[in-house]
């Protein structure tokens, strides 16, 4: 996975959000990375350490029926956890074109941005679920223990593939 859009010239449409290439993130010391993954029941939610090298799942969200909910809770969440920037899943189709849930996915950044001062960046997610949910049955989580976890354990592993991108271009430029 990459970030989405990164050295792609296939991409199908620009970012209308206020975003910040994960490649652009500025260097944060002393703070974490938060990773999410949007549905419209609950919110995946992961952080890094502050090394920048693991994610890890955190308890779900359950989302409200208004956006300042949702909102207010995230805000505790990134202060709670100290987080210096926000890596947001972005459900991209598998021909890489967008559709009704990436242009929420984009508005509910977009509101997040004007209410936080906080960088956010996206990454695209194809297959993050399934990959976690592989990830769950390999580990022997029950069925319901599965649905109870999906949503984080797939916010930790689109945090975690940003993190090993960042890692690389870190790597990269320091050789």
């Amino acid at each position: 996975m990459r970030p989405y859009g990164a050295s792609d010239p296939e991409r199908k449409s620009e970012p209308a959000v206020p975003l910040t290439k994960l490649e652009d993130l500025p260097a944060i010391e002393r703070k974490t990375l938060a990773g999410l993954d949007l549905g419209t029941k609950t919110v995946g939610l992961a952080v890094s350490d502050l090394s920048h090298r693991f994610a890890t799942p955190r308890p779900v969200l359950k989302r409200g029926r208004k956006f300042t909910f949702d909102a207010d809770a995230l805000a505790a969440f990134f202060e709670r956890e100290t987080v210096g920037a926000v890596v947001v899943g972005l459900p991209v189709n598998m021909d890489g074109t967008e559709g009704p849930r990436a242009q929420a996915t984009r508005a509910f950044v977009r509101n997040m941005a004007a209410r936080c001062d906080l960088p956010f960046a996206l990454w695209d997610e194809r297959l993050s679920t399934v990959a976690a949910e592989r990830a769950l049955i390999e580990m022997d989580v029950s069925r319901n223990g599965r649905a109870e976890r999906i949503d984080s354990a797939a916010a930790a592993f689109i945090l975690q593939g940003a993190l090993d991108r960042l890692s690389a271009l870190s790597a990269g430029s320091a050789g």
